[in-house]
């Protein structure tokens, strides 16, 4: 089934193919300026840290929806072992075999594609059991940290978990600004805030899969228009599941990814740093989301920080 009208018309309206020249593998994260990171830094007040990630483990978020993605699998490969000879120093050593995408990440840009194509027109194709992603690597994206801003959607309307059939719309994003008293600029980083994180936390896994809020089709121009950097939120598919649209099936992550180059982050745990940015009355911080950088990954995990 090919992708609607609807569907390319947002596509036409927020491409970025060539914005930052036909060599570019970065998209939005070019709005990251030396400037920006300066003034993030200097946005700083109370030096109160929120670590935002998921712990790694293996009976983690994933609950089989996507094949191959599997949760941390962490085995033991020397236990205090000498291996210099007896009586000398002895070593620990541990593997883990996991998804990059299993538990709080970063999607890389050649995460999805559409209409064989990845962002900035480059064939799908580039993608290869040996050569893994030709181009948009996550170890392209190189030091992910800006001004983040906490755009807390569940808590401006009152509520401490969106329903799972609400579809994060740009008014709701407006309606977070105003609540959190901030405006959204270019280079920032966007966390946006549903709440479903609770699911899971409680024990739910499935239930924090399915149904879940998310982002509606139509925040991506919502994006495009201020300039974003990076978006991230506390669900497990980004976008509403199941969709807006009727078999209209990851159609955000496309307009994201492909058409705006714009990298998306998914399992981050907002819940304290919604508690502290009300506590603190605000809702902007220096946010640091190092990715890991896999070479040719479509995607990496991601242990974020939100300094206050």
């Amino acid at each position: 089934m090919s992708l609607p009208a609807e569907f390319h018309d947002i596509a036409k309206r927020v491409n970025n193919w060539g914005r930052w020249g036909a060599d570019d593998e970065i998209g939005t994260l070019n709005l990251i300026t030396d400037e920006v990171v300066r003034a993030a830094a200097a946005g700083v007040t109370s030096g109160r840290r929120v670590p935002l990630a998921l712990p790694l483990k293996e009976d983690g978020v994933q609950a089989g929806m996507i094949p191959g993605r599997i949760n941390p699998l962490h085995t033991m490969v020397q236990i205090n072992q000498e291996i210099f000879g007896p009586g000398t120093v002895a070593c620990s050593d541990d593997a883990v075999t996991m998804g990059l995408q299993a538990a709080t990440h970063w999607d890389a840009l050649t995460h999805v594609s559409h209409s064989g194509k990845i962002y900035n027109g480059r064939p799908a194709d580039t993608i290869t059991p040996h050569t893994r992603a030709q181009y948009s690597g996550i170890e392209k994206a190189g030091p992910i940290v800006s001004r983040g801003v906490l755009l807390d959607v569940a808590r401006a309307k009152g509520l401490d978990r969106l329903p799972g059939n609400h579809a994060v719309t740009p008014e709701d994003l407006a309606e977070a600004e105003e609540f959190g008293r901030v405006t959204v600029r270019a280079g920032d980083i966007v966390l946006v805030r549903t709440g479903q994180i609770q699911v899971y936390l409680a024990g739910d896994k499935h239930g924090y899969g399915f149904p879940s809020p998310g982002l509606s089709v139509r925040t991506p121009e919502w994006f495009h228009a201020r300039d974003v950097a990076a978006v991230a939120n506390d669900t497990l598919t980004f976008e509403i599941f199941p969709p807006e649209i009727e078999n209209l099936w990851l159609p955000v992550h496309a307009l994201d990814l492909v058409e705006m180059g714009m990298h998306q982050g998914q399992n981050w745990n907002l819940e304290a740093l919604s508690a502290a940015c009300a506590d603190e009355q605000q809702h902007t911080f220096l946010l640091s989301a190092m990715p890991e950088p896999f070479v040719g990954g479509t995607g990496t995990p991601v242990a974020p920080v939100a300094i206050l």
